[in-house]
């Protein structure tokens, strides 16, 4: 198997997982890893026997380093990316994008200028779960998909978070922390969407910090903690979207169903690669269980990357495109500029509804990718 030399900016917690990748899916070959703290970047690559830990600027210096990906905070996306690019790397960067709709447009047009790929998470979508839906829904085992309803109910992070104050800054929020999962899938089972309209409130304007180490201090919120959004998809289809962090006392809402013209699938959380799918076709009494077709149903992240890494040494199309993570990022800010101006947008960044796995696709056939 050809392998991509592959560095990674920031080793914080997410790090962890992605230098672990290589073991299931060895087309990435992490040659080095870098932070900010140059200790932690070296203490990483110790730790997970990557042989060099770096600054930034030593990573981006490397001629060896083929494939950046970029695990720094929301708030860092867009610079480094764009650092990533102007070294003349290809770059896949956690979710979201950037931070603002026009940062991520500038990414997408300086990749295409300088011939080089981008690609964003999230990657859930490629796991086993939600390559099992689509395969359902590809084959017409609910007809046409004709609706969808999709709910991310919380109380919000301070309770559990040791630093939830990002969480309500600008870039935070339900919907850009967790939307990108929701509407990722969406795009995935369903295809790109057209227009959106919503409504958006901040319930709490502060919010108190219940773990430690921040114990009672205050968070003034920035940004709408309780979002409803409506989703027309070119095919026609029409999505309900709701996520928040108002919801004290939980929901037994579901994460996501789609209603097609024969049935209805029930959609495990987009959150993870894996996990239970039910189907009840018409005139069918009760729900049926469906066993997973593909692989990578425990936590890949990674395959995103791995895919990416795999079409550029292929020379064709990566999923986990930046396209569909800068249509996604216009989803987001799309709901909330409807609900200020009381109106439908209409999105002017549209991507192709990615190609699915090949059916059977796990770690022991990784070549499979490719078909």
């Amino acid at each position: 198997m050809k392998k991509m030399k592959v560095g990674i900016i920031g080793t914080g917690n997410i790090s962890g997982i992605y230098l672990e990748s290589p073991k299931t899916m060895p087309v990435l070959d992490i040659v080095a890893c870098a932070d900010l703290d140059v200790d932690r970047a070296k203490a990483q690559a110790e730790k997970y026997g990557v042989p060099k830990g770096y600054s930034v600027e030593d990573l981006l210096a490397d001629p060896e380093i083929e494939l950046v990906i970029n695990l720094t905070i929301p708030g860092a996306h867009f610079e480094v990316c764009k650092k990533v690019l102007e070294a003349g790397k290809h770059v896949y960067v956690e979710k979201p994008l950037s931070i603002d709709l026009k940062d991520g447009e500038e990414l997408i047009k300086l990749a295409k200028e300088k011939g080089l790929r981008i690609g964003g998470a999230p990657d859930t979508f490629l796991g086993g779960g939600h390559q099992t839906c689509r395969k359902l829904i590809d084959d017409g085992w609910i007809g046409e998909p004709i609706a969808a309803t999709a709910f991310m109910l919380g109380g919000g992070p301070e309770d559990w978070h040791p630093n939830p104050d990002f969480f309500y800054q600008k870039g935070g929020g339900p919907m850009f922390d967790m939307g990108p999962y929701y509407l990722t899938a969406f795009v995935n089972l369903i295809g790109p969407v057209k227009r959106v309209t919503g409504s958006a409130r901040v319930t709490f304007p502060e919010r108190t910090i219940l773990s430690e180490p921040k114990y009672k201090e205050k968070i003034q919120v920035e940004i709408p903690t309780h979002i409803a959004g409506v989703l027309d998809f070119e095919n026609g289809a029409i999505a309900t979207l709701v996520t928040s962090f108002d919801i004290k006392a939980g929901s037994d809402l579901p994460n996501i169903e789609i209603y097609g013209t024969e049935g209805t699938m029930k959609v495990h959380d987009p959150n993870y690669f894996g996990g239970e799918i039910s189907v009840r076709r018409h005139g069918a009494s009760e729900w049926t269980e469906i066993p997973l077709s593909h692989g990578f149903s425990e936590n890949s992240r990674g395959i995103g990357a791995a895919d990416m890494a795999f079409a550029i040494l292929n020379n064709r199309n990566h999923r986990a495109s930046g396209e569909l993570a800068l249509h996604v990022l216009e989803i987001m800010h799309a709901i909330h500029e409807a609900s200020e101006k009381g109106e439908h947008v209409y999105l002017k960044n549209r991507c192709a509804r990615p190609e699915p796995f090949p059916i059977g696709l796990n770690k022991d056939n990784l070549e499979l990718i490719n078909k």
